[in-house]
């Protein structure tokens, strides 16, 4: 990582937040953070890791990426926004067909934005549906 950084490259390391980067880490690269809601069917304890979103979210240039399906969604993601410190929001729609990534996101939309959260979508779903290896 050092070698990288020092000849010039930026790393991006993509997480679920449950782990708190080391400090050396931390100096080298920018972290893209995914925390998992309930609609992931995984326990609270495994989800969300406070000691690490907090040392996460005082990284300069960390962003946070939520998906999202509906607008119920939207108060959890404001709830670990809150309790965690954290600045960059980005919501994604969930779906894994178009027409289930439609539903999602205009259910979404608004409320996100009148949150002036960030708003994305899955590219890789509008250009090649749930093909895997493409």
């Amino acid at each position: 990582m050092r070698d990288l950084h020092d000849s010039g490259h930026d790393v991006e390391i993509e997480t679920n937040g449950t782990i708190a980067p080391d400090a050396r880490l931390a100096e080298l690269a920018r972290f893209n953070v995914s925390p998992k809601l309930a609609h992931s069917g995984d326990p609270l304890r495994k989800r969300i890791v406070g000691r690490a979103l907090e040392a996460l979210a005082a990284v300069p240039g960390t962003a946070f990426k939520f998906v999202c399906r509906t607008e119920a969604d939207l108060a959890e993601v404001g709830a670990v926004v809150e309790r965690y410190g954290i600045g960059s929001v980005w919501v994604m729609p969930e779906g894994r067909t178009q027409d289930a990534l439609d539903r999602s996101l205009a259910q979404i939309r608004d409320p996100v934005l009148a949150r002036g959260w960030n708003l994305t979508t899955r590219l890789h779903i509008t250009l090649w549906g749930d093909r895997r290896g493409v």
